[in-house]
């Protein structure tokens, strides 16, 4: 392969690369296997005939999303052994994402992959059910039973409620100094009567096996936390939109991130969620 060649490949492909990360990364849930798929899309358009590829961007978003469904029947083994809950790997982005928020990627979980593929593209991407056919190598009309069955499934995560950026960001930062000082007046006043807690450590940093339900919980939860966050520390790194919803990044007191993601519905927060999995931060550093 001459150098030419290379450089020719990632003159057509380094500008597609953020698009097909967003597809992988939201077929996956993890970033470093998304990213290891757009690797391997960009070798297989190095070695491919590009001449005769007369839409790139098409070319390589199937590619990509044929290697992520080949990745998800191997990561559904994984899950099934994944020590305590499962949550994705924690984008943290300055502005708000709205097309696919942390509980709509948990029910995608729920799906199976051709599902999740023909609503991505179809619902998320805005494909037509053409090309959706040729990617995940289905006839169109499977492909919209495959795009319906998904759609109910999910309708119940999408966010019903918006949230206003700034509040949003605001009361994360509320939780946070709340959480931290183990002001539980203050902490309490946030919580919606049916708030959860979702941690996942992985089995590699405590956390909770199983969510927590529920307002007396979930406080009973924070008033051991805050005593070890007094005994400890805890300390804030940034505020902002962790897979789209609002939250924060800090740093334990055992020297490793964590992300809280925070679902908010009529000013109050249904549900907390928590990555403490280290391997699921590294792209944080």
């Amino acid at each position: 392969m001459t150098g030419f060649h290379q450089e020719d490949a990632a003159a057509s492909f380094d500008p597609l690369r953020p698009k097909l990360l967003r597809v992988a990364y939201r077929m996956l849930g993890s970033v470093t296997d998304a990213e290891d798929m757009v690797q391997e899309a960009f070798i297989r358009w190095m070695k491919a005939d590009r001449k005769t590829v007369l839409e790139p961007e098409a070319f390589l978003r199937r590619t990509v999303t044929r290697l992520c469904l080949d990745q998800l029947k191997s990561a559904r083994r994984q899950r099934e052994t994944y020590v305590g809950p499962w949550l994705p790997d924690p984008v943290v982005e300055e502005e708000e994402q709205e097309d696919v928020t942390l509980p709509l990627m948990l029910a995608l979980e729920r799906l199976s992959p051709l599902e999740r593929a023909a609503f991505l593209l179809h619902d998320v991407f805005g494909l037509g059910f053409e090309e959706v056919a040729t990617t995940i190598e289905r006839d169109s009309a499977a492909c919209r039973q495959l795009a319906a069955r998904a759609r109910t499934h999910v309708r119940e995560a999408r966010t019903r409620f918006q949230v206003d950026k700034q509040r949003g960001v605001e009361l994360a930062e509320a939780f946070y100094a709340a959480s931290r000082s183990g002001d539980m007046k203050a902490l309490g006043a946030m919580l919606a009567a049916d708030v959860s807690i979702h941690a996942d450590g992985g089995g590699k940093r405590p956390a909770a096996m199983e969510p927590i339900f529920g307002f007396e919980a979930v406080m009973k939860v924070h008033v051991y936390l805050a005593g070890e966050f007094q005994k400890n520390g805890s300390q804030f790194v940034r505020a902002g939109f962790v897979n789209g919803l609002p939250g924060f990044v800090t740093l334990e007191a055992d020297g490793e991130l964590q992300t809280t993601a925070l679902d908010i519905e009529d000013g109050k927060i249904m549900a907390i969620y928590v990555v403490r999995n280290p391997d699921k931060l590294r792209h944080l550093h």
